[in-house]
């Protein structure tokens, strides 16, 4: 007997006992999808936190802050950065030039005076704070609504909590905010006249555009860095004997992406004996990253129960089809079939109905990862975290298929030898 016949043969067979196959694919396709939801969506975050681990992102980033502003400088709601030495471009250019950096963002700033037009908030001291926006996903930005500034624009902000806690608003109504406008006034201070200060804002309008969670540095305004520029080329004319002194290093901060998780350590190490105080959550990410291994090992170990026992269903299907099919078995081989060709026909019918299981079971799981990554992922946004993106792991889909099928054929293996030892005139007898 031929393949083609054993599989025409296998297929036949099925399809006479279609609502016992039907059952048993079902069950083969429940358990690949649990195995298959659990293992995508493992797989898709341990993958969003090792990836920018291995190659660098805001997870394996370094804050390095810049000395704090004087006493006299304009003061803000949130305390001001510890004390450390001035930031600058040659101090820029050493920490790039670091063994173990990937990228250095610096984060620019200037206190401003803001209004917000038709609400009845008085004005208020904040600080704008800029950065290249090419490289926002290189930082610990994360946008709850809408979305960043433009590249370049000297018109449009994206506000944090502070901003919204001030309207009385959170995040589950921070849409409100998108589209409305504030005034931004960079302060410059004037000569004195008759023993009076004359202090003058550069006013700019600017569209809020979304909202965003950063850990860049405490400020309620995030803008381009040309925003910024052109705030403090203002504020910096401003007269010395007017009493306002801007900080004397135009960066705030600077974001320092290493490129890696085990070279976060060494490269702050560097920055701090350059005389720069530094912070990075190194450690935490690591036990994070351990817990992951932990999650996935137990979340396949739950998915490769339930195919055990999928298969023991297969088992159990196949022993009862040759209690049933006995006289077809003993015609089989009165006609001239062997033992072997009898197992293949056996193992085919357990091999087909795992495969079928297997992708119909895979093609479901990869549609509850999906759903419940949208669940995760508005949660995740609404707390100002990242989101874990769902991707299609072709070694998880291919696997479940594939490993589906290889676990029916290995339960179909006991009742195949039992049908194939089966004697001709016993089986023709049970007839």
């Amino acid at each position: 007997m031929s393949w083609k016949d054993a599989w025409l043969a296998a297929t036949r067979s099925l399809g006479r006992r279609a609502g016992r196959t039907a059952l048993t694919v079902l069950a083969v396709a429940l358990a690949a999808a649990l195995l298959s939801a659990l293992l995508i969506i493992s797989t898709s975050a341990r993958t969003r936190v090792l990836d920018q681990l291995a190659k660098g992102g805001p997870l394996a980033g370094i804050q390095v802050a810049a000395a704090a502003p004087g006493p006299a400088a304009l003061d803000t709601d949130s305390p001001s950065p510890g004390r450390a030495r001035d930031l600058d471009a040659t101090t820029l250019r050493q920490i790039r030039g670091l063994r173990g950096v990937r990228s250095v963002v610096p984060i620019e700033s200037n206190p401003v005076l803001v209004e917000v037009p038709a609400t009845t908030l008085d004005p208020f001291r904040e600080t704008l704070v800029g950065i290249d926006l090419r490289r926002v996903k290189t930082l610990p930005i994360t946008v709850i609504v809408g979305r960043t500034p433009a590249i370049g624009s000297r018109t449009e902000i994206a506000v944090t909590d502070g901003y919204l806690r001030r309207l009385g608003l959170d995040r589950k109504t921070a849409a409100k905010v998108i589209g409305t406008e504030v005034e931004l006034g960079a302060p410059r201070v004037f000569p004195s006249r008759n023993g009076r200060t004359d202090v003058r804002g550069r006013w700019t309008r600017a569209e809020i555009v979304g909202v965003v969670a950063q850990q860049v540095v405490s400020a309620q305004f995030l803008g381009s860095a040309e925003m910024v520029r052109d705030a403090r080329a203002w504020s910096a004319a401003s007269d010395p004997a007017g009493g306002f002194q801007l900080p004397s290093s135009r960066y705030a901060g600077v974001f320092v992406v290493a490129d890696g998780l085990d070279h976060v350590g060494a490269v702050r190490a560097r920055i701090t004996r350059l005389g720069y105080s530094t912070s990075a959550p190194e450690n935490l990410i690591e036990t994070v990253r351990r817990y992951l291994r932990v999650v996935e090992i137990v979340l396949a170990g739950i998915g490769i129960i339930a195919l055990a026992i999928a298969s023991l269903g297969i088992t159990n299907a196949l022993l009862a089809a040759i209690r049933e099919r006995r006289r077809e078995i003993g015609v089989l081989k009165a006609i001239g079939a062997r033992d072997r060709d009898v197992r293949r026909i056996f193992l085919l019918e357990a091999g087909m109905t795992g495969l079928v299981g297997g992708a119909l079971g895979t093609v479901i799981g990869y549609g509850i990862a999906r759903i419940l990554g949208a669940v995760v992922n508005q949660y995740l946004v609404e707390q100002g975290l990242p989101g874990v993106a769902i991707g299609l792991p072709l070694p998880v889909l291919v696997g479940g298929v594939l490993g589906a099928a290889a676990l029916a054929v290995i339960a179909g293996v006991v009742p195949a030898q039992r049908a194939a030892r089966l004697p001709a005139r016993q089986a023709m007898g049970d007839g």
